[in-house]
């Protein structure tokens, strides 16, 4: 996945910038989508099933509630560096919130989304597959 990253920016022609230089939304921004992507390779790994089924397994695990809850229980498992990038997502300033989310929960999501794309931007999506295991083992979300 690493070297796919590379491949991507190269065909694009995308400059390779300090992720450092991202602001935290941009982090939660691309963080989103690649956390989104894990969960659905994980779902549709464990079986056939109908695509409203997918979607509804998947939602479990992205909603705010359980990224917020997933960002609690890895919490005391980060880096200096990645707890940096969480705080810096959890305390961005957002122009909207999600409709069925408390503002603690989004806050947390953020800043979970944050550090997600931070990891997937620094070319560690090893780490970032570790983190997210852990955390489902944690908040008993196993697939």
């Amino acid at each position: 996945m690493e070297e796919s990253l590379t491949y991507l920016k190269e065909q694009f022609e995308l400059p390779d910038e300090d992720v450092k230089s991202y602001s935290p939304l941009e982090q939660a921004y691309i963080g989103d989508g690649i956390y989104e992507l894990v969960i659905r390779t994980a779902v549709v790994g464990q079986g056939n099933r109908q695509a409203n089924a997918l979607h509804k397994k998947t939602s479990t695990y992205v909603k705010a509630s359980a990224q917020a809850a997933m960002m609690e229980a890895i919490l005391e498992d980060l880096t200096e560096e990645e707890l940096a990038v969480y705080k810096r997502g959890r305390n961005a300033k957002t122009v909207s919130m999600a409709k069925h989310a408390t503002m603690h929960d989004y806050r947390h999501a953020t800043g979970f989304e944050a550090l997600m794309g931070y990891l997937y931007l620094n070319h560690q999506m090893k780490r970032l597959i570790d983190l997210v295991k852990l955390g489902m083992e944690r908040t008993e979300g196993m697939l």
